[in-house]
């Protein structure tokens, strides 16, 4: 068994789920592993988050973001907010949909099931490049 480690940037987004599937399985198949395995993933930040989702409809992408601002609002007397009113909650969006992920991988590449994608969900309003840590044990 071995293991193989890769980090991917993502240009700043806005706000919002943003499908990152591409991104990550191009960084995975730069590796050497092309076998079966698992692949981490670890987004160093803590106001962003990844998740896993139907990947078809742009709807979803749209509904996630109405969701998580009904759960995490905005407007609310946080403590926290020397860095912008969008801060706390992002770190409450954040805590709630966490910043690792496990995909299985079949033949060196992600095995996702037919409707699920990679998300980055952003939550900041103007927030700067994010890093994923891509650990692949195979």
């Amino acid at each position: 068994m071995s293991v193989h480690q890769t980090s991917v940037t993502i240009s700043p987004k806005g706000r919002g789920c943003h499908l990152i599937t591409r991104e990550i399985q191009k960084a995975v198949s730069s590796l050497p592993c092309t076998g079966d395995g698992l692949a981490h993933l670890f987004l160093q930040h803590t106001s962003a988050s990844l998740t896993i989702n139907e990947n078809a409809s742009p709807d979803v992408r749209q509904d996630m973001e109405t969701i998580l601002n009904t759960i995490v609002p905005e407007a609310s007397s946080y403590r926290h907010s020397m860095e912008g009113s969008d801060d706390m909650p992002a770190h409450g969006k954040c805590s709630l949909l966490g910043v690792g992920l496990a995909v299985p991988l079949t033949g060196g590449r992600l095995a996702l099931g037919t409707w699920q994608g990679i998300y980055l969900c952003e939550h900041r309003t103007r927030a700067p490049s994010r890093t994923i840590v891509i650990t692949v044990i195979g």
